[in-house]
This record gives C-alpha cells, sequence and structure tokens, in this order.
C-alpha cells in the first residue's frame, strides 16, 4: 500500500510517501525554526499559520521527490493528535480535503503511536526482527515523556509520564537560560560534547513510581547558572546567561543533560524489568540526543529499537508507517473526525 503520511502536530510541516509500511520513498520536513528562535519557543498562532503557507508546497515537493503521481496513492494518514489545535488543524483539513479530491481513503493516527513505528521504517528494523511482545516504548519530545508498555499492535498501557514538564521543554528551557538558543536538545547537545566535566545536576527519581519530573532539575539549573554568573542571590538575576562569557556552559549542559537522561534511562529499564518487556523502543525528538541512545545501548540487557535521528523528530514518515500497520488491526478509513490537540495512546 503507498501512502502519503502528513504531519503538523507541532511546528514543522511534513510528509513523506511509504510503501507498504516500511519503504520510504520520500521524506520533507518544513522547520520553522527562524520564525520561532527569536521567541526562545514555539508560539501557536505562529506556527499554525506557518503550516498554512508551507502545506500545499510540502505535498508536491514530497510526491515529486518519490517520483509519483498523487493517482499513485492508495491512502491518506495525518496526525489528528495530540499536538497544537491550529497546527493539528491545517494538517486534518488538507488531508481530508485531498482524500475527497482523489477519492481514497484517508486514515487519522495517534501521533505518539508515529513515533512507535517510526521503528519500522526500512533501514531501521525488519519487523520480523523484533524480538516480540511487550515492548516497553519511551516517548520523550517537547511535549510529551511517557513510558507505554506495546502488549501487541495497537495494544497500549500507559506507565507513566510526567508530572510537570516534559524532557524536550526542559532542554529547551536549560539551552534558553544558556542563552545559546532554540531548539534546546540540539544545543545542549553540543555543548556537552564540549564539556570537560558535569556540573552536578539533581534527578527527581520519584521513588516507587514510573513517573517523570523535570520542574525541579529546571529551577535548580536556573539557580546554579544564577550563582555562577556572578557570585549573587539567585533571586537577583535574570534567567539569561549569554553575556557572561566566563560562564562554564559546556560544563553546565552536560550535567543537566547527563540529569535527565538518567532518568529516563533508569525509569525505562525499571519498566523492563518490572513488566518482563522483550525489548525497549524509543521515540520523540529526544530519542534523538545521542547521550540519550547511547546509555540506553550499554545498560540495556533487551535490544533496543530506536529510529535515525531524522525520524525521532516529527516527520510524515512516522505517521504513514502507524496507518499501513494498524489497518491489519481495524483501522478503518474516515472523514468522521476531528483534530485531537489531547488525544491519548490507549
Amino acid at each position: 500500500m503507498l501512502l502519503l503520511g502528513i504531519e503538523t502536530s507541532c511546528d514543522e510541516t511534513a510528509m513523506a510517501i511509504v510503501s507498504d509500511g516500511i519503504t520510504l520513498l520520500s521524506n520533507v520536513i518544513g522547520s520553522q525554526i527562524d520564525e520561532h528562535n527569536r521567541y526562545g519557543g514555539i508560539v501557536p498562532e505562529v506556527a499554525s499559520r506557518q503550516h498554512m503557507l508551507s502545506v500545499l508546497p510540502i505535498f508536491h515537493e514530497a510526491m515529486a521527490s518519490a517520483s509519483i503521481d498523487s493517482k499513485d496513492l492508495d491512502g491518506i494518514a495525518v496526525t489528528m493528535g495530540p499536538g497544537l489545535a491550529g497546527s493539528l488543524l491545517v494538517g486534518v483539513n488538507f488531508a481530508k480535503g485531498l482524500a475527497l479530491g482523489l477519492g481514497v481513503p484517508l486514515f487519522g493516527v495517534n501521533h505518539l503511536e508515529g513515533h512507535i513505528y517510526a521503528t519500522w521504517l526500512e533501514d531501521q528494523t525488519d519487523p520480523g526482527h523484533m524480538p516480540g511482545f511487550p515492548l516497553v516504548c519511551l516517548l520523550a519530545s517537547g511535549g510529551h515523556t511517557e513510558l507505554v508498555l506495546m502488549k501487541d499492535h495497537k495494544d497500549y498501557q500507559r506507565l507513566g509520564s510526567t508530572r510537570d514538564d516534559a524532557a524536550g521543554e526542559a532542554f529547551d528551557k536549560a539551552a534558553r537560560v544558556l542563552g545559546v538558543g532554540f531548539p534546546g536538545g540540539p544545543q545542549i547537545q553540543r555543548l556537552s560534547g564540549q564539556a570537560r566535566w558535569l556540573e552536578p545536576m539533581p534527578r527527581a527519581w520519584l521513588e516507587g513510581s514510573l513517573e517523570f519530573s523535570f520542574s525541579g532539575l529546571k529551577s535548580a539549573f536556573i539557580r546554579r547558572v544564577h550563582a555562577l554568573s556572578s557570585g549573587f542571590p539567585a533571586a537577583t538575576h535574570s534567567a539569561d546567561a549569554s553575556e557572561h562569557s566566563s560562564l562554564p556552559q559546556a560544563e553546565l549542559a552536560a550535567g543537566f543533560q547527563e540529569a535527565v537522561v538518567d532518568v529516563l534511562v533508569g525509569k525505562t529499564l525499571m519498566a523492563v524489568r518490572q513488566h518482563s518487556a522483550k525489548g525497549v523502543i524509543m521515540g520523540g525528538g529526544v530519542a534523538a540526543n545521542s547521550r540519550l541512545r547511547q546509555l540506553m545501548w550499554d545498560k540495556s540487557h533487551v535490544p533496543v529499537f530506536v529510529p535515525q535521528p531524522i525520524l525521532c523528530t516529527d516527520n510524515g514518515a512516522m505517521v504513514a508507517a502507524a496507518a499501513d500497520f494498524l489497518v491489519s488491526k481495524g483501522l478503518q478509513p474516515s472523514l468522521d473526525f476531528d483534530a485531537t490537540p489531547n488525544l491519548r495512546l490507549e
């Protein structure tokens, strides 16, 4: 089955053509980094307006890159949630109009499920080589941090999620405090690679649970940056440390990254032990972090499956891959669905 996948849940206008759920024919991602960088984070209204400008050119580019015509499509898959309401609406409405115009079936897909099925895309993991179920899925991005037990295709159990901030949001905040730009994850990783030592940072282990919390780490990081910036009490200083040339940015970034990664890996492997999982799947933008990937591979006693970094961040390929697999599990085409910002993975 040849599917067009459409993803507009946040700030990427992304489309891809995928054959039979695993073969990637094209993967076009329209970034909005320049539009949001000046604000240090995603502005929902700006994101939705940019999607409206980009959606048609991205569609044409995805089709041209795959060297196919629209009449060759067997169906369309689109992210219906979770995500930013305005952004989701642009993608869902474009997909509905396109499906009606081409006379092809339309499938609404859960964004989080897409991150899971990115693992199955060609050159990543042959479905026949998976270790079997259950699998523990770590989904970590700017908007989500949660652990899900995948008992089978389309059979999930949420094990734990963040009580406050998502891991990606925490990275963004740390980068903003250091004054090194947006998005924060790549900047923190880049700086960490230059560190001579790790600045000690706390971890919120929330003993006895599989939940996460990063708000305390963010507060501790801000206080430490302020203290190192000028030697005066944290409450009297601005959060922007970019002007302080003597600040050990790399060491602070490395300490922050290690604190986030340590908890993500520790909680994931705790879930593996508790549920006798046969493997780990990682997805979401934070899963592109090289330190997270390496530490998970090093510490896990079960196989770890993680897409290449470009397929960890939001993309249309994962949406098409998820739809293709889930059709065999009863996913029905429909035009009767809406954008659902708070959609859960159940």
